[in-house]
């Protein structure tokens, strides 16, 4: 195995779903120094999806690097796998550093992420947009959509539906068969990371659209292991969501809330078992405050 891959492990948390988990180990590291694999993915954990059904695969993110990416294109063709397509839950570096290995393959994309990449790939392929390492080559959707986009994988029916939460360019992916969906970063266990605190209202409209489909398991990107590997998380994830969020709309008004730790502000859903409290959370935390304390007055939408 390739050193990048070694604790990649395969994870199988419902018939025809398939979750390639990276991170949440201690003292691993992607690559020395400071970089956006290990600091933006590594270290909270990541996982890739894919549905297959047949000889079919849908990929849902192509993972951190080409490394990652080359290792979940091998393990799908072991398990018989012939026919790829691949779905970017989103434009954010981890979610589309793989697209490489899958140049051959029908690449789909809600309009808005087609357009970030493009807009932003030479600066991706430079290791100059986000820092190192850069994602070269970066391949661009060939196949793009607005609103929801109908698919067939195998014998097996797949939505892709746009949103606008954590990032504005989201694409969710909805098994009704099953009621499961694969959320990409709509949510995370234990919060959301804010991009865009402007859009706040969005979100919490956008997430109230996600819930109200009353998916049975939640698949995010980000996540712990043991939750995927059980099958997910179950819908009030959507609702925990949405009360971080209105927690964050808050600290313009009672700026003392930025000194409450991250394990007091989710209390609630710890208590019940709904998220698990993970440390590395409490930087992304303090990010999140300092990113909506940073907007202009007027500008946070409430």
């Amino acid at each position: 195995m390739d050193s990048a891959t070694r604790h990649l492990r395969i994870l199988h948390p419902h018939p025809g779903i398939m979750a390639f988990y990276d991170g949440r180990v201690a003292g691993h590291r992607f690559m020395p120094g400071p970089n956006w694999v290990d600091d933006g993915a590594i270290e909270v954990g990541i996982a890739s999806y894919a549905v297959v059904s047949g000889d079919e695969a849908l990929v849902y993110d192509p993972h951190v690097s080409l490394e990652h990416a080359r290792a979940i294109r091998a393990a799908l063709v072991a398990a018989g796998v012939r026919r790829f397509r691949v779905v970017l839950s989103h434009w954010h570096l981890d979610h589309v550093a793989g697209t490489g290995v899958f140049a051959d393959c029908e690449v789909i994309a809600n309009a808005r992420t087609d357009a970030l990449l493009r807009a932003h790939k030479d600066a991706i392929e430079a290791g100059t947009h986000a820092g190192l390492p850069p994602i070269l080559p970066l391949v661009l959707p060939n196949r793009v959509f607005s609103g929801r986009l109908d698919l067939r994988v195998g014998g097996r029916a797949v939505a892709l539906i746009e949103a606008n939460v954590h990032s504005e360019d989201a694409t969710v992916l909805w098994l009704a068969d099953a009621r499961i969906m694969l959320a990409g970063d709509t949510v995370e266990d234990c919060v959301t990371y804010v991009t865009s605190p402007g859009d706040f209202t969005l979100h919490l409209v956008d997430l109230a659209r996600l819930a109200a489909l009353a998916p049975l398991h939640v698949l995010p990107n980000h996540g712990a292991a043991g939750v995927i590997a059980a099958g997910g998380y179950g819908p009030a994830i959507f609702g925990d969501t949405a009360g971080y969020i209105r927690w964050l709309l808050r600290l313009r008004a009672e700026p003392g809330l930025q000194a409450v730790p991250l394990r007091e502000v989710i209390a609630g859903p710890l208590a019940a078992g709904r998220l698990e409290y993970f440390a590395p959370y409490e930087a992304v935390h303090r990010e999140n405050i300092a990113r909506v304390l940073a907007m202009h007055p007027g500008e946070v939408a409430g």
